[in-house]
């Protein structure tokens, strides 16, 4: 059985592997029909990826099919559609106990820390499959992407009446932003791409949006737009260490600022005249809950959250390698690229 594998840094390769036993107790073996593409997999493929580990099967934004269930077995059936929840937690530890499963003291991501979906059959926890039956597969694919930022935004709290920043607007950040928009409160959305802001405006609904300048310009303006007193939550999905460190600027007295890009790098920022003057509170957002996944199916279902305008770049499994170094340039347009393995 073939599978796409990431050597090192830079160079992916087709290999051999063998096909899946018969799934043991708890376990599912799927067909994995589509696999989204996110920073993640360009991270490990450019080398900047922190926890990214080689040789690797990447793929863990996976839209795929039950064909075989183990013993005991009850929550899905041979030929359910699912959306894979990619974070294998030991259901042990301290934080697990407490519900927080998102940050297991063991945490494996599938494709990062343990290979992942881009194979045909794939073995599973099968408490980690989430029924979508009204999802198409690339729905499905979507999900996980989606759980990132729904689970962001949760961290944040915003009310209905406040005021939401999103920073960034890659896949992370857009899906930071259609959640801040389902809290009710205003959203505005800076990046420093104005093709990703179009996208925004045109595709998301989102009104108010800032291009960030070396000057600094979009500060004065998110001033203006918030009548003095910036945000009360403020969503930083750029893994950028200038724009991590900045963004308790653009915080609102009493505001929240959560971290959901990462970076390997310090941050360093003054306590004072920022951070205690505000009294900000400082959060860190890490992968998403079950609870994250099944909200997500529902709202894909009933049609909350459109998906139409997200995935804007296909390829075959047979494609991908070479496709793979092109979706990373900025001029390819790539919101979301997907790879289908069903054709």
């Amino acid at each position: 059985m073939k599978a796409v594998q990431l050597e090192k840094p830079g160079s992916f390769r087709y290999i051999d592997v063998p096909e899946p036993a018969a799934p043991g107790v708890g376990e599912a073996v799927v067909r994995v029909d589509c696999v989204g593409i996110c920073g993640t997999d360009y991270g490990g493929f450019l080398g900047k990826m922190p926890f990214f580990s080689y040789p690797r099967i990447p793929g863990h934004e996976l839209g795929v099919e039950v064909v075989a269930i183990g013993p005991d077995v009850t929550q899905v059936s041979v030929g359910d559609r699912c959306a894979v929840e990619p974070y294998i937690n030991c259901q042990q530890c301290y934080s697990c106990t407490r519900g927080h499963t998102n940050c297991c003291e063991h945490h494996q991501t599938l494709g990062v820390h343990c290979d992942g979906g881009l194979q045909r059959l794939y073995t599973l926890p099968a408490r980690k499959l989430h029924r979508a039956p009204r999802l198409s597969s690339a729905q499905c694919a979507l999900v996980e992407t989606l759980a990132i930022g729904c689970h962001a935004v949760d961290r944040g709290a915003p009310k209905a009446g406040e005021t939401i920043l999103v920073i960034g607007a890659g896949p992370i950040g857009l899906s930071a932003i259609e959640f801040a928009k389902l809290s009710g409160a205003q959203t505005i959305v800076i990046d420093t791409n104005a093709k990703r802001l179009e996208f925004v405006r045109e595709a998301m609904g989102v009104e108010t949006t800032f291009l960030v300048t070396p000057e600094g310009a979009h500060v004065s303006e998110i001033e203006r737009a918030t009548d003095g007193r910036f945000c009360d939550v403020v969503i930083d999905a750029t893994g950028s260490v200038r724009s991590m460190t900045s963004a308790l600027n653009l915080c609102a007295f009493a505001g929240r600022l959560v971290y959901v890009g990462i970076t390997q790098d310090e941050l360093v920022f003054p306590h004072a005249p920022v951070m205690h003057r505000r009294e900000l509170t400082l959060l860190a957002s890490r992968n998403a809950l079950s609870r994250d996944f099944t909200r997500i199916i529902d709202l894909i279902g009933t049609g909350a959250i459109d998906t139409r305008p997200w995935i804007t770049h296909r390829a075959s499994f047979d494609e991908m390698v070479d496709s793979f170094a092109g979706w990373l340039r900025p001029e390819s347009g790539v919101i979301k690229a997907v790879v289908e393995l069903d054709g």
